[in-house]
């Protein structure tokens, strides 16, 4: 069975909706994919403010804003479609949406974009929603990417996401354990935009900082590293946490973001460490990074040799990989969802079952 099937994602980090449109094989269980156009549409300021700032509207702006995100991403998928000569052969949307609030401990995670505004203005059945029903069944509702790692990018030991949130999965056996890490992407954007620069390219302002060493030491010392997973992170960590704590150092930007690079670092080796010597099944280990952090060649370089002495191998898969493995897999979820079958995995979450996550809207005419 082939699937052709549109997948949304939105990160913390703020940079864009990322647009993947992927065919999608079923061969008796083995998923093949083939990502046949993809595009990244950049928030402007505008959009960038309004997410950044939902978490402080009222109940009423909040849902304004949630339907307008919605007609937001339809627009941007008609023009999608428009500029790939897509016409007729989109099957489904899975959209992600854009995380505001995320309390598992509270059973509350939401993502703004309405799914049937989505379905409404393209004409296509859309799924969104996709973490609610796994934070209902006491799931942290995060990491949701695990299942479509194991089922389209199977050979890695390690998956490793940095995005706004740094998040791992663990392929054990047949389970996969997965958490988010630390707050990663949005934090040193935010560190960087008080220069008047949107990012720091290939990691060389902090590349020319220096480590300051009671700011790292503290930052390791934050409550949530303590937390066993699984456990995940709201946006709000990073920007209501970390940023402000490291800002109360008064220190240069190099130094801010040097600093922050190595505790960004640090947190990937020890939640490694902490996996292998608790499940340890071979001598060498995978990790594959994706994400917008694996463009940052000084990160990348520190994450490197700080896995070196546990004999992981850090792999840097193909540009579309990296930048769009999320989207590929919204793709796989919303297919998942249609299928009535699990979406998401208790073993990476700690629900109490697996679940079919997901709301359904028929865009199409009956």
């Amino acid at each position: 069975m082939v699937y052709r099937t549109i997948g949304l994602m939105s990160g913390s980090s703020l940079d864009g909706l990322d647009i993947v449109f992927a065919e999608l094989g079923d061969g008796r269980g083995t998923w093949t994919y083939e990502i046949k156009a993809a595009s990244c549409y950049e928030y402007n300021n505008e959009w960038k403010e309004q997410l950044a700032n939902a978490k402080n509207l009222s109940a009423y702006n909040y849902f304004l804003l949630h339907t307008a995100y919605g007609k937001f991403l339809a627009e941007n998928v008609n023009r999608f479609i428009k500029e790939n000569n897509l016409y007729h052969q989109v099957q489904l949307i899975a959209s992600h949406g854009h995380t505001v609030f995320h309390e598992p401990r509270s059973g509350v995670t939401t993502q703004l974009g309405c799914g049937a505004t989505i379905a409404a203005l393209t004409g296509i059945n859309t799924v969104s929603d996709l973490r609610i029903m796994d934070v209902a069944l006491g799931g942290q509702g995060a990491p949701i990417v695990p299942l479509g790692e194991k089922l389209l990018l199977a050979g890695f030991d390690f998956y490793l996401n940095i995005g706004g949130i740094a998040n791992i999965s663990f392929s054990h056996q047949k389970d996969f354990i997965a958490f988010d890490v630390c707050a990663a992407n949005r934090v040193l954007n935010m560190l960087v935009n008080n220069d008047g620069k949107v990012f720091d390219e290939d990691g060389n302002i902090a590349a020319s900082g220096e480590i300051i060493t009671s700011l790292f030491d503290e930052l390791n010392e934050l409550d949530y590293y303590k937390l066993p997973p699984p456990k995940s992170l709201s946006n709000s960590f990073g920007t209501d946490v970390v940023y402000p704590f490291i800002q109360s150092f008064n220190i240069t930007t190099p130094n801010a973001l040097r600093t922050y690079s190595e505790h960004i670092a640090c947190q990937i080796q020890r939640s490694i460490e902490n996996l292998i010597i608790t499940n340890k099944t071979r001598e060498i280990y995978k990790l594959l990074v994706t994400g917008g952090g694996a463009f940052n060649n000084f990160l990348v370089k520190r994450i490197q040799k700080n896995l070196a002495s546990l004999n992981v191998e850090v792999v840097i898969p193909e540009t579309n990989i990296v930048l769009y493995k999320e989207g590929l897999i919204m793709c796989l979820l919303g297919v998942l969802r249609w299928r009535e079958e699990n979406t998401v995995m208790a073993s990476a979450t700690g629900a109490v079952r697996s679940s079919i996550g997901g709301c359904v809207w028929i865009g199409q005419e009956a």
